[in-house]
């Protein structure tokens, strides 16, 4: 039996989407039956600027080990059982690895990682930062994980070396997200209109005032802030279907599900060369320091706001190119066959 302790399904997100679609595809590819452990009903109004709501998720994971220990008083957990955790920064895995040992049941634990104190540009990185009960509860938590899954190499060596870990126990897989293209197929084909997306959330990490600077420079094109108003995940398909262009000044991104997301529809992704758009794309990047901060914006501004035009008023003449880095990008970060792999490996080894 696999169990997958999920992480809190917000509509908006692709969280809501693995909530749906990830106990499918474990259980075709390991051929394991599989459980997801919810916590219930989510709080849908994250904390602003931020992935989840600071408040409920620490709700929703409590009532996850309520129900993981009375599966273990139940006798319902057994030999042979792995749990997925899909966001590993949850410290209930710790008091799973707890009454998993005092009571002798030979299970498996593996967590996916997303974010923590070891960045600095997330938000634990930025509000407590290196504190020592942060950093030890990561490499705590790293610890009870047989498998730790990671989507890109940046993402890894940041953990690693902050946290001065070895890898002996690092995956890195991708996210299982190859439902994606099927996922948006009722969106392709759309009508393309002069817009360019901001799609990400508007945080300092963001740098969303150089996108309003971009604004105001370029009034031929139209430029859309996504989380301005509040649109459904359809709604913001449809924007994305529409767009020509999305742009990112990121500061924080282990890994960049919208510049995927944009490729499935046509859109074209201009990111920094930096993080870990660096590995992961072959086209589309502008070097890292016209976007360091808003003060090399403006120094290099220009060149930005031409790169912009480019891509904007030769869109047709990249459709080549965007072609072969969705395919690069759907066959290296957003399938979970190596994922699944390493479980079923770990399965086997008990």
């Amino acid at each position: 039996m696999i169990f997958i302790v999920d992480i809190e399904a917000v509509e908006t997100r692709y969280t809501a989407q693995w909530k749906k679609y990830l106990p499918k595809q474990l259980g075709r590819h390991t051929n394991q039956s599989v459980m997801t452990i919810s916590g219930g009903d989510t709080p849908q109004a994250t904390t602003p600027g931020a992935f989840l709501n600071f408040g409920g998720t620490n709700v929703y994971k409590s009532k996850q080990l309520e129900k993981i220990g009375q599966m273990f008083c139940d006798g319902e957990v057994k030999d042979g059982d792995y749990f997925l955790y899909t966001d590993a920064w949850n410290p209930t895995v710790i008091q799973l690895r707890y009454m998993a040992e005092l009571l002798n049941v030979k299970i498996k634990i593996g967590g996916m990682w997303h974010a923590g104190s070891y960045d600095p540009a997330d938000f634990l990185g930025r509000m407590i930062g290196d504190k020592p009960w942060v950093r030890n509860a990561e490499r705590s938590m790293y610890d009870c994980y047989d498998d730790n899954f990671f989507a890109t190499d940046f993402h890894i060596d940041m953990f690693a070396d902050t946290l001065n870990l070895n890898k002996d126990k690092i995956t890195r897989t991708g996210w299982p997200m190859e439902y994606m293209d099927q996922e948006l197929e009722a969106f392709k084909d759309m009508p393309k209109k002069d817009i360019i997306l901001f799609p990400h959330r508007i945080a300092p990490e963001k740098q969303p005032d150089i996108f309003y600077d971009l604004k105001d420079s370029l009034p031929q094109y139209e430029f859309v802030v996504a989380q301005e108003k509040p649109r459904s995940k359809d709604d913001y398909h449809n924007l994305l279907a529409e767009s020509k262009l999305l742009f990112s000044a990121n500061l924080q991104e282990t890994l960049g599900i919208s510049g995927f997301e944009g490729l499935l529809l046509d859109v074209i992704p201009l990111v920094p060369d930096r993080l870990s758009y660096t590995e992961m794309f072959d086209n589309f990047k502008y070097p890292a320091e016209w976007t360091l901060d808003m003060k090399k914006y403006m120094e290099h501004k220009d060149k930005i706001l031409n790169t912009i035009c480019n891509y904007m008023d030769n869109y047709d003449s990249f459709r080549i190119k965007m072609q072969h880095q969705k395919q690069s990008l759907m066959k290296e970060f957003f399938h979970g066959k190596n994922l699944y792999q390493k479980i079923n490996d770990s399965i086997l080894k008990l």
